[in-house]
Formats: structure tokens, sequence, C-alpha cells
């Protein structure tokens, strides 16, 4: 696991707090856990889900695909062009 070397203050409602207090019980987790879980979850696996989720949506598409010699070309040559 990696080190944890940074520190920030949240505050909670009390009602929110209680409740994250008995998750953090029912998951045998803490409440500092299960707020790293979330955060990853929401906003770091997100993105790459969503990239993922692109690039498989771009392969079904099926077009044409050059040799890596020939797209090169034709992308520097767009590029060269102002496309």
């Amino acid at each position: 696991m990696q080190t944890l070397t940074k520190k920030t203050t949240i505050l909670f409602s009390p009602d929110l707090y209680r409740q994250l207090q008995d998750i953090a019980a029912a998951t045998k987790t803490s409440i500092a856990q299960l707020i790293r879980q979330a955060i990853i979850k929401q906003y770091l696996l997100s993105d790459k889900k969503k990239r993922l989720e692109a690039v498989e949506h771009l392969a079904k598409i099926g077009g044409p695909v050059s040799d890596w010699q020939t797209l090169e070309e034709q992308v520097t040559k767009g590029h060269l062009n102002g496309l």
C-alpha cells in the first residue's frame, strides 16, 4: 500500500457522519478509507472508464485503417494543409 503523507480536514453534518460510521463498521474499514475509495471511484476511475469506453466505441466503427507509415503520411499531409 502507498504511504499516506497528505492530510485534509472535512466537516460533516452529524447525521452524515453517523451514516459513515455505520458503513465503516459494517464493512470493517475506516471512514478515511471509505472516503479515499469514493474519491478514486468517482473521480479517478471514471476518467479511465470514459476513455476506455471511447476507445471501444471507436474500435466498433470499423473504419479503414492503413499501415503506420501511410497513416503518418496522411496525418502529416492533413496537418500541413490545415485540415
